[in-house]
């Protein structure tokens, strides 16, 4: 591979770092609602998202259902190794807005991370931010309202779109959320009442940005406050 493709944690990495990495990367187009792993999957390969490509983790709970405890686009990596040794998934990880996905064979990753002290450092820290991304979501399952969770993972996709036209249906919305399809759709339409947000089919459209920001709580900027400290990204 020549270049550097359109994931931040790569076009991070100085050049030896990526030259270690670039003869193992393979680019593929991987559609929505493709699964990366389900729970318990052995992994063996790393993901890079591209562009706006990003994908979900689902965390299985009680009665057959599902919550999203995390987003993870072009500003990172998914299956990265905790430490030594085989490495499970804990999630379902799905694609949730397809495109292109750079794929590592994560042996390769750990020779490379052998080779680098500064390899190591990099994706240390990226873990690190993971861990408080998951933390944050937790904190924030348990203190904010529907309403609020809605507009933060809404906000969170056009993020890593770029774009105010989001694929996202009512049931995947209600999956984010951990909640019934019905309240779901109660509290689009509670938002499509105030013109904050439309809809098509498939798709949530977002008519005024700086009200659904105000109606989101201030988990995200946390999050990406926390990247720029740790990783050094504005």
């Amino acid at each position: 591979m020549t270049g550097r493709p359109k994931n931040e944690l790569l076009q991070q990495l100085n050049t030896d770092d990526f030259e270690l990495l670039a003869p193992h990367l393979q680019s593929v187009e991987l559609p929505a609602s493709h699964i990366l792993h389900h729970a318990g999957d052995s992994i063996a390969v790393v993901h890079f998202p591209c562009g706006p490509a990003f994908v979900s983790f689902a965390v299985p709970v009680e009665d057959d259902r599902e919550v999203e405890s995390l987003l993870v686009g072009r500003e990172g990596a998914v299956g990265l190794p905790a430490g030594r040794g085989p490495s499970f998934a804990y999630a379902r990880i799905v694609v949730k807005v397809g495109g292109t996905v750079l794929r590592l064979p994560l042996g390769a990753l750990e020779q490379a991370q052998q080779r680098s002290a500064s390899l190591q450092d990099l994706l240390a820290r990226y873990a690190a931010c993971q861990l408080a991304q998951l933390l944050q979501t937790a904190a924030c399952n348990a203190a904010h309202s529907i309403e609020q969770r809605a507009a933060k993972w809404i906000i969170a996709a056009q993020e890593h779109i770029g774009a105010d036209e989001i694929p996202l249906t009512h049931e995947q919305l209600a999956s984010m959320l951990g909640v019934s399809r019905s309240y779901a759709s109660r509290v689009i339409q509670m938002l499509k009442a105030r013109r904050i947000l439309a809809t098509r089919r498939g798709a949530i459209l977002i008519l005024d940005a700086p009200a659904l920001a105000a109606s989101a709580c201030a988990c995200n900027g946390a999050v990406k406050n926390h990247f720029g400290e740790v990783l050094g990204r504005p």
